[in-house]
Parts: C-alpha cells; structure tokens; sequence
C-alpha cells in the first residue's frame, strides 16, 4: 500500500522566507522520482527549480502559479510506492494558495496551467522561465458569467480565507471579502478572486445594486494612488515582486540610509588599451577591458582599504573588510543584477577575465545562483556598455562605494604638450561619505586614472 508523504516550501537560504510559484512542472497523477524538480518559484534573490525528495505519483498540488508561499508551506503529496501512474479526481480548476491540511485520501486535480509548451526569454536565476507577461490571467469560474463572480453580500460569520497574502492584497485595496464567493474548494477565496474583485471596481464604497450594471474603471489601483493623475485606458502595471522587487527595495534602502557623493576624472585611457593588445597578441586567453580595470581597482582598494568596507549602524562602527569580492553590475532581461567575483583581490587578470566570462554567461543563460549573487564588498559598474560617458550610481547596499567606468572614445587630448586624439574615458566614484571624506575618495580615483592612463603604475603592487 503506498504512503502519502507531502513535501513542504523548504528553506531555500540565503535569508529568503517566502517563494512565488512561477511554474508547476508536473501534474497531479505524474510520476516523479527522487530530487526531480517539480516547481519553478521565483524569490527575491533569483528563479529556482524545487527538487522532490520523494519518488512516487503526484496525488496534489498546492497553490496556484502566481501565489506567494512562505517556507514550511505544503507544496505537493507524492504517494510512495504506487506502482502506476494515477489519475486524478475532478476538482475544481485551481488548488486552494495555502490550503488548511493536504488530504491525502481524495487528490486534487491539476490546476488549469500545464508544466510544458511555454517558451519565454531567458532570466537571471535557475533555469528560464517565461517573461513577465506570463502571469496567469484571471478566468472567471465555472458556471459564472464573464462579467464577474456573484456576491454574497456581507452576511455575518467567518471570512472563507486561508492565505495571509490574500487577507493583505484585499485590505490594500480596500476590497471587502464578505462581499466575494471563493472559487477554491469549500467556497475558499483565492488571490485570484480577489484581483477579478479589484478590476471590477469592488472598493471599501458600498456595492451598486444588483440589477446596476458594474461601474467602469480604468485600471485596478491602489487606494493610495486614486488621488492622483487620472490612468491612462491603456496603462500597464508591472508587479515589484522577485527580483525586480527586490532590487527596487535595495535601492531605495541605499538612497534613504546611505549619504552619497560622487566625485569623477577623465583619463587618457590609450595606453591601457594599447597594453591589453599586446598581452592579447602574445597568445594565450584574452584578456577583457573589465578584467584590467578590476585589477586595478582592487590595486587601488590595497592603498585605500577604507572603501572596501560596510557601516553597522546598529553599533555605530565603520567594518573593514579584509578580502575584496567586487560585484559588476550586469543588465538583463529581469533587470539590474550585480554578479560577485569571490576573492578578487588574488586573482590575476586573466584569472579575473576568466570570471567575468563564466559570470557574464551565466547570467545570459539563467543559471546564476543566489550565493553568486550575494556577499560583495565593492561594486565595478561599467556603464560605457550602454553608450554613456558619466553616471552617478546608487550605491548597492550595504557596500560603501562603487566605481563607474564610462566609454572608452577618440577625443581631443593635450598629450606631450600637444593637441592628439586620444581613447579617453570617464571614470567616477560614488562613495558613502560616513566611511570617508573626499581626500580618501578622491586619491582613490587618482591612483586608477593613473594606472589607466600609466599601466607600468600598476606594476608597483604586482
């Protein structure tokens, strides 16, 4: 006889508390087999493939893509030991988000969206997914006209609801749940119930008569935001959540705590360029612009150790940092990402451009991890890529400064006394003035523009 074992959200590290499913890869009555992924979630560090620990048939699933769980949540129950496949009972089309107590007697259907035939772009994090679009759309339910779901009305008694997240999404929207009929199992309300509530105009102002027709809106919005400009039909809403929402939490973390200011120089960059041909024609693996430029950054961090630091403020202390892991800030599909080179400070140029390439690569394909993503102590932001000359950056919490490098160009240039066109570039440092003042920050930046324009300056630290 087989036993039903359920298998729970497990605690995916780096810090993370909750998860947001963004693909189920098997359905209900599939046969899985021990450490096969069966859901694709999205947190806030990066997308991330689910391994099973048991092997078996899929007898339930729980929580319906889109749904945000926290970690210890149930997932799905494998019954081990079945010796076929199953087939699965009707339910209803979507799994309750957190459902009270998985039933292990009577399994629940697969859920309307299937594992396979998505084709998406590919994002930073664990495997690919489809692009932000692919959030499921709100269907009405069976037997419910398109025009919406029907109402209870706002009879006293116990609100049908598991799942604190949908509890939130009501109250910020001001949407009474007594006033809703849950599509889920039990008449259980789901997120999903609630976002037809929000589009539908359903707020905290009393329900039109059931024989009015609904009020028109523009676009579901937040309370907050009905005061001001009025919505365009058309305007589109981008949900801040995953990665995108935490870079968006990272960065209004730094500008609100960290007091910034940047200071920048032009450099004569000709000779460093020049030096990069040689060692490429000398044979051997090429060596990347980014790669010279984080050598001597780190050279410059060794005279400067200050920079390579982070402020508890909590104790009210300045940490310095003994080993510098320098970030470099990549665009991707799902936004701005910071990968970590570790131990940057020992590497060799060709070992740094070895790096930058395996990170770079990683990132295009989707297969960063969070722990590559996290724990750097200086951030190298190569901004010329998009075509700039000059940024002043945020700097990436809880990091104390960045170095901005703009495009490298032919411009007029006073070389030897005399006007020449050379490969000149911007180079700027964004700095957290609590951890230094301006002489610090600023012979920082001397000293590279001095190994840029002068790379026998750099051989004094080799």
């Amino acid at each position: 006889m087989a036993q039903v074992l359920e298998f729970k959200l497990p605690d995916l590290g780096e810090g993370l508390t909750e998860a947001e499913i963004v693909r189920w890869l098997v359905a209900v009555g599939d046969v899985v087999t021990v450490d096969q992924p069966v859901v694709e979630v999205e947190t806030a560090k990066a997308m991330v493939e689910v391994p099973c620990p048991y092997g078996g048939v899929v007898t339930a699933r729980y929580g319906e893509e889109g749904t945000e769980l926290p970690v210890g949540a149930p997932l799905l129950t494998v019954a081990v030991g079945a010796a076929e496949r199953t087939a699965a009972a009707p339910a209803p089309e979507a799994a309750p988000e957190v459902p009270p107590a998985p039933a292990p007697a009577a399994p629940s259907s697969p859920s309307s969206a299937t594992a396979g035939g998505t084709s998406g772009s590919v994002l930073v994090g664990y495997g690919t997914s489809a692009p932000s679009s692919r959030r499921r759309r709100v269907r009405p339910p069976r037997g419910t006209a398109s025009g919406g779901r029907p109402v209870n009305g706002t009879a006293p008694g116990p609100v049908p609801v598991v799942s604190p997240l949908v509890r939130r999404l009501a109250r910020e929207h001001g949407v009474d749940l007594r006033t809703l009929t849950g599509s889920g199992r039990d008449g259980l309300i789901l997120r999903c119930d609630v976002e037809q509530a929000i589009g539908q105009g359903v707020a905290r102002t009393p329900a039109a008569p059931a024989m009015a027709p609904p009020a028109p809106v523009r676009a579901p919005a937040p309370a907050a935001a009905l005061s001001g400009p009025a919505l365009d039909a058309d305007a589109v809403r981008v949900p801040l959540r995953g990665v995108r929402g935490a870079i968006a939490d990272k960065l209004a973390r730094s500008r609100r705590e960290i007091p910034d200011a940047t200071c920048w120089v032009d450099a004569d960059a000709t000779e460093l360029m020049a030096a990069r041909a040689a060692m490429n024609a000398a044979g051997g693996p090429k060596i990347s612009v980014l790669a010279l430029l984080a050598r001597i950054c780190v050279a410059a961090l060794a005279r400067h150790p200050g920079l390579n630091a982070t402020v508890d403020p909590v104790a009210r202390e300045i940490v310095r940092l003994p080993r510098v892991h320098l970030g470099f800030a990549a665009q991707t599909d799902r936004g701005l990402v910071v990968p970590v080179v570790r131990d940057a400070h020992s590497r060799s140029a060709e070992s740094l451009s070895a790096e930058f390439a395996r990170l770079t690569e990683a990132g295009r394909t989707g297969t960063l991890t969070p722990a590559e993503l996290t724990g750097g102590t200086f951030t190298l932001n190569n901004y010329g890529v998009f075509g700039v000359d000059g940024s002043t950056p945020i700097i990436n919490h809880p990091e104390a400064a960045m170095l901005g490098v703009g495009r490298i160009v032919p411009k007029p240039w006073v070389h030897q006394g005399e006007l020449a066109v050379r490969q000149v570039v911007q180079l700027s440092l964004t700095f957290d003035h609590r951890v230094c003042d301006g002489g610090t920050a600023g012979g920082f930046l001397r000293y590279v523009a001095d190994c840029v324009e002068q790379p026998a300056v750099l051989l004094r630290t080799l």
